[in-house]
């Protein structure tokens, strides 16, 4: 013990972490010295050593003196002196998990008396063949060891390896108490930007034994560690995947409430982050910061204050109708001519710049016009200059609305009266109703409907619901306008200067269709994705990040999907870190999330998985899970997460605090 003190004593200043462990290692010899066993927390000896797993061994009294050893506990490993053939070593430990029970050589013998016991029918056992029975073996799992920093005074170090063992019998086995448990769960979170996220919980039982007591131990987290990396949030629902993801984005406004420099970006598709709820004390991340936090709505809340969050059909033909086809069909319209003209494929009008001059480009060009169009007449408002300045930009010159048709078809149509070009949405709409209605009417003149005819089947597909033979055509998506604004890509620009300014946006998008919240997901990812490449290439990032949040992310990045819809997803993952972008993602299983992504996730939080499918992804994407895996299929109680972050080099199994940022201990 002297050359302990020695150690502690050469410290600069007397606070180095494994202090500590020198009062555990005096509070123990003082338990033993007035025989006070029942509050010692030894263990313990060992019985087999090896780099990777170590077997122990304990007794019942052992066990029933520090409170029980539940499996997936946390033991420490120390040596038996300190001093080595008048060699002083370093105060350190060596930290356990406790995987399972394990035979001894005497387990067959032990068994064997049992069987005689019970055959025999003997009341009870005599007191020398209980002290034989008591004892037992346990195997654990080497997690790594805890010693003094080599270079920097007063600071620990932890590596998750062994640089050496000795003989089995040179070493005892103790449980730690709530002082080392807490060295062990936090002393490798920075001091900075530390949040507290959860207390420690090493079993779903929380059953005491008799005058004993759980452990009371904090768990914190570093909010540096998920600006600009990949976070998962694993488990079945209901199981607190989205408590711990508000904690998250709470922990990143305060710890930035200064800085201002992480800007976030969540994607709310069930109204929780933006709306007041019972489930969180009535208190939504919005109602808790309101001065940190602004919220985008496609409908908006009587009770919620927000901007409106809309999209521009005009200016993203190929998404819209595509959203178009998906409310159609949520809304049971699925006829004939409807299914053909949702299906149609359109190209956006950037999307045109690129191809060559001559029929493709015209022929793409026309179709935009078409369903233009079809829009007008089912009132959805335009911005005609908005629109003409993209047309202007496709065709290089002033073309207005104009579909050109040739001089003989529009002759045709008018009668030899043809009025000038169309350079009006309107005008547009009353050409293309003439054109249509000429040639209903001339169905069997060959020379109309033949070489003449200036429509293809995509034309027509478009033409056909947008003056129908029969049905109601653009009247059935005429509810629709609901998520259209002329204006909408003017909300782009504010949530890129709000996330510039450190602000969480929120996009409430509950209740969307599917379409609808895959079209925002990707639009404001590729956004916020441009403008972080821009200030990289411009060398103007500094220390600003952005962090996106993601729910039901199977939905937008799924385990076999790369195609080009989820690109942007699959870039985040590759390159958001040299960006200065971050994302957690929220799904049930690991096992349908693209693989890019989880190749490249560095936090892990995971409730109860249910099969072992799941759970064997999870140890193959992390192998630091492998032996939880039993622990995760059994486990269901709410909020019981294991935690896994860049600053934590093993699993921590934790009970997440619930997320209420009106109540102190969460300030």
């Amino acid at each position: 013990m002297t050359r302990i003190n020695s150690f502690l004593d050469s410290a600069a200043d007397q606070h180095h972490p494994l202090r500590i462990l020198k009062e555990f290692l005096d509070q123990e010899v003082a338990f033993e010295t007035a025989k006070q066993y029942d509050k010692s927390r030894f263990v313990g000896y060992v019985l087999e050593i090896g780099y990777g797993e170590i077997k122990i061994i304990t007794s019942d009294p052992f066990k029933l003196a520090v409170g029980g050893i539940p499996r997936n506990s946390l033991l420490i490993m120390l040596p038996s002196s300190f001093d080595t053939d008048g060699t002083s070593i370093p105060l350190h430990f060596t930290l356990l998990r406790v995987l399972d029970s394990a035979p001894t050589p005497l387990t067959s013998e032990v068994q064997q008396t049992y069987f005689e016991l019970q055959k025999k029918s003997m009341p009870e056992l005599d007191v020398f063949t209980q002290s034989e029975l008591q004892w037992g073996a346990l195997k654990t799992a080497v997690l790594g060891m805890f010693y003094p920093n080599p270079e920097k005074v007063n600071m620990i170090e932890f590596s998750g390896d062994l640089n050496n063992f000795l003989s089995a019998h040179k070493y005892k086995i103790f449980s730690p108490d709530d002082n080392l448990l807490h060295l062990v769960t936090n002393s490798m979170v920075p001091e900075e930007s530390r949040f507290k996220i959860g207390m420690l919980r090493l079993t779903e039982c929380r059953l005491p034994l008799p005058n004993k007591s759980l452990p009371n131990v904090d768990v914190y987290l570093s909010t540096k560690d998920f600006m600009g990396t990949r976070t998962a949030m694993f488990g079945k629902t209901r199981l607190g995947k989205s408590n711990v993801v508000k904690l998250i984005v709470q922990s990143l406004i305060e710890t930035t409430d200064e800085s201002k420099n992480v800007g976030q970006l969540i994607f709310d598709i069930n109204g929780e982050y933006a709306n007041d709820n019972p489930q969180d004390d009535n208190l939504s991340i919005r109602s808790a910061f309101p001065d940190r936090c602004e919220v985008y709505a496609l409908v908006k809340k009587p009770d919620t204050e927000s901007r409106p969050l809309k999209l521009n059909f005009y200016e993203s033909p190929a998404d819209s109708i595509r959203i178009l086809g998906s409310l159609l069909h949520d809304a049971g319209f699925a006829s004939g001519y409807i299914n053909t003209f949702v299906s149609t494929e359109l190209l956006n009008v950037q999307d045109t710049y690129d191809l060559p001059f001559g029929s493709p480009k015209n022929r793409a060009i026309r179709k935009i016009l078409f369903y233009w169009a079809v829009l007008v007449k089912a009132g959805y408002a335009a911005n005609e200059t908005q629109l003409r300045g993209l047309l202007r930009n496709a065709q290089h010159g002033p073309r207005g609305f104009s579909p050109h048709f040739s001089v003989n078809f529009r002759e045709a149509i008018y009668n030899n009266n043809p009025p000038e070009h169309p350079n009006s949405l309107s005008s547009l709409l009353s050409e293309l109703e003439t054109a249509v209605n000429f040639l209903r009417a001339h169905s069997g003149n060959q020379n109309v409907s033949g070489d003449n005819n200036p429509f293809d089947a995509d034309d027509m597909a478009i033409l056909n619901f947008l003056i129908p033979r029969q049905g109601s055509g653009t009247s059935l998506i005429q509810p629709f306008r609901i998520y259209h604004d002329a204006n909408a890509s003017n909300f782009v620009n504010e949530i890129i200067s709000f996330l510039d300014e450190g602000q969480t946006v929120i996009l409430d998008l509950g209740n969307a269709n599917e379409e609808v919240l895959q079209y925002f997901s990707k639009m404001l990812s590729e956004a916020v994705f441009r403008n972080q490449t821009m200030k990289f290439t411009s060398n103007t990032l500094g220390n600003h990040f952005i962090q996106l949040y993601f729910e039901e992310a199977h939905n937008l990045f799924g385990y076999n999907d790369n195609s080009d819809e989820t690109r942007i997803y699959r870039r985040f993952a590759k390159e958001g870190a040299k960006y200065h972008l971050g994302m957690v993602y929220s799904t049930q299983s690991p096992t349908t999330v693209n693989a890019d992504l989880l190749a490249q996730t560095e936090n892990f939080f995971i409730a109860h998985l249910a099969s072992y499918d799941d759970v064997n992804k999870l140890a193959k994407i992390n192998v630091a899970y492998e032996t939880l895996k039993n622990d995760i299929l059994q486990a269901k109680t709410i909020g019981y997460i294991r935690m896994l972050t860049r600053s934590h080099r093993f699993v921590i199994s934790m009970q997440a605090s619930r997320f209420s940022p009106s109540k102190e201990d969460n300030q």
